[in-house]
């Protein structure tokens, strides 16, 4: 688990996440809080809805990009998304927004349908409650969500 400290001299901490949902290819260290709170922004400000994303790094050339698979039912422009998503980010993490002009050289986004999410979970026989969708793909699991959503991609 990662844990935030809220009050030193109380010694009260805030549980923020765990380890393997933090995204750090280059020392941008972006954990799942920072991914949660730039998605609820961008959705208010974008007035969309968004009830599944997830993340994955990815090699670009000889330096690493972010893949965002998101999911919304609303009309939205990718493009748009991707960049308010993006500039979110540097707002709410100052490494990430270094790691952005220097090895952290691209952003890429896919807009699903959170039916898509879904149907992947569905797949993998993880269905309720206490199976959620991850935030951050990485291994095997990218590997099968890439195999999942070949032809079916909303460009």
């Amino acid at each position: 688990d990662t844990v935030r400290f809220v009050d030193k001299e109380n010694c009260e901490i805030i549980i923020t996440g765990r380890t393997k949902h933090f995204l750090s290819l280059v020392g941008e260290h972006l954990s799942v809080d920072n991914m949660n709170k730039a998605i609820q922004l961008v959705g208010e400000d974008l007035n969309v809805s968004i009830p599944e994303f997830t993340v994955a790094g990815v090699p670009h050339g000889n330096f690493f990009a972010h893949h965002w698979y998101v999911a919304c039912n609303d009309a939205v422009d990718a493009e748009q998304l991707r960049k308010a998503i993006d500039e979110k980010l540097k707002e709410l993490n100052d490494d990430y927004a270094v790691e952005r002009n220097s090895a952290l050289k691209e952003v890429f986004l896919d807009v699903l349908t959170e039916q898509q999410f879904l149907d992947f979970m569905a797949a993998k026989g993880k269905i309720g409650g206490q199976h959620k969708f991850p935030r951050v793909l990485k291994g095997q699991m990218l590997e099968d969500w890439q195999r999942f959503l070949k032809g079916t991609l909303i460009k």
